[in-house]
């Protein structure tokens, strides 16, 4: 099987010829800059280029010696974008780490501390000191909602996942833009078999958290629906715009197309199951049944934390994938999920666990841990091993190989 057709045969829910690996194809199957720099240097990589693609979450565009190395799948049509070295400028990070940002971002730096700012001096986000991503600093609904949203466009723009955008959309008010996005992504398909996956977001609850923030947005949910759902409606014709181009130049050439929006938290839902059914999950489901409808492209949803209470409404929206399959999180456990959900849904993750035995466990831990999930959740297909979202900075480089070891041993490579 080629790469796609391991891929889509996951997807399918068919057994593929092995297991079909991911790491890098969106902003939330990644590996850190810090990461990939360290993995390099353990490699003896010495003509590698550390790109960083997502600046909000500091993310490695994962080069081709990586993708070929670690039989890697799938891949985000961003990476067709800014392939120059003049689209890149060279900075380094605290600690010593030389990365290359985008060109077109210069954030200040005092001390360790690094800020970005608009145009107009506003400042959108903030590093810390001692941190590894930036943080959001305007809300624009903070104190209250607009009376119409005939703004509704600008102020997405003054949060930082909109202001500091991944490619391709970092080029997306360019002239032009959408056709050349698509023979970008031709070209690439003709000279590559894997699978390809076009990011898309069209957040709708996250978005409500990035301009009112996350306190007002959970309490509104409550008290002030008919608000939510006057901003949910403005958002999904945004969305529904941007779709709407997105099948018109990709459908029939893009394979998976991701949406995202985090619902759950470590010990269940960021809601109550009734009030995803009444606001979100039909909005959710006008969005699927879009790019169904208008394109051959697989749905794929990026939620974070326990959302084993709503899993049965996800499958009825229609999303063909789900991502991280966050297993240290309540109700979340592999076994529970392949055996009450996998013939419906492709978990797309799962594959090892980043938050203790990755970054802190032994080589010999991390292959235990990776041969055991794989062999409960790899049986009739629709499983694509990914870490549980992004590889972070302190992950060393000896449990990164020894994952990709044990995946390599899993499928008789």
């Amino acid at each position: 099987m080629t790469s796609r057709e391991r891929i889509l045969a996951a997807v399918a829910h068919r057994q593929p010829d092995r297991v079909p690996v991911d790491l890098g194809s969106n902003p939330s199957s990644g590996i850190s800059a810090i990461a990939y720099n360290r993995l390099a240097a353990h490699l003896g990589i010495h003509d590698s280029r550390t790109r960083i693609y997502d600046v909000v979450q500091e993310l490695a565009q994962p080069e081709d010696w990586f993708l070929e190395r670690f039989g890697i799948d799938a891949v985000d049509i961003g990476r067709t974008f800014n392939e120059r070295s003049e689209h890149w400028s060279e900075t380094t990070l605290p600690g010593g780490w030389l990365v290359d940002y985008p060109s077109w971002f210069h954030p200040e730096r005092k001390g360790n501390a690094y800020f970005a700012r608009a145009a107009d001096g506003t400042l959108l986000a903030e590093r810390p000191e001692g941190a590894n991503f930036f943080d959001q600093k305007v809300f624009p609904y903070l104190d209250d909602y607009p009376a119409d949203y005939r703004g509704l466009p600008a102020a997405m723009d003054k949060v930082l996942w909109s202001a500091l955008v991944h490619s391709p959309w970092d080029h997306g008010s360019e002239p032009g833009f959408w056709d050349d996005l698509r023979a970008r992504t031709i070209d690439y398909r003709q000279r590559s078999d894997r699978a390809l996956m076009v990011v898309v977001g069209c957040n709708l609850f996250e978005w409500g958290t990035f301009l009112r923030r996350i306190d007002n947005f959970l309490m509104d949910l409550l008290t002030e629906p008919e608000q939510v759902e006057r901003l949910l409606d403005a958002l999904m014709a945004i969305h529904l715009s941007t779709l709407g181009k997105v099948c018109e130049k990709l459908g029939d050439i893009v394979d998976i197309v991701r949406f995202g929006d985090d619902l759950g938290h470590d010990g269940g839902p960021l809601m109550a199951p009734n009030i995803y059914k009444n606001l979100f999950k039909p909005r959710h489901k006008q969005l699927v049944d879009f790019v169904k409808t208008h394109s051959k492209m697989k749905t794929f949803l990026h939620t974070c934390g326990s959302v084993y209470d709503l899993m049965p409404d996800l499958i009825d929206v229609g999303y063909d994938i789900i991502n991280p399959v966050q297993t240290s999180a309540r109700g979340m456990d592999a076994v529970t999920l392949k055996r009450e959900f996998g013939r419906d849904v492709t978990f797309w993750g799962a594959g090892v666990d980043t938050r203790a035995t990755l970054n802190r466990g032994t080589p010999a831990q991390v292959r235990d841990d990776v041969l055991r999930r794989m062999e409960v959740l790899s049986p009739g297909g629709g499983f694509v091993f990914n870490p549980i979202h992004n590889i972070l900075p302190d992950c060393p480089p000896q449990n990164i190989v020894a994952m990709f070891a044990a995946v390599d041993e899993f499928n008789g490579r």
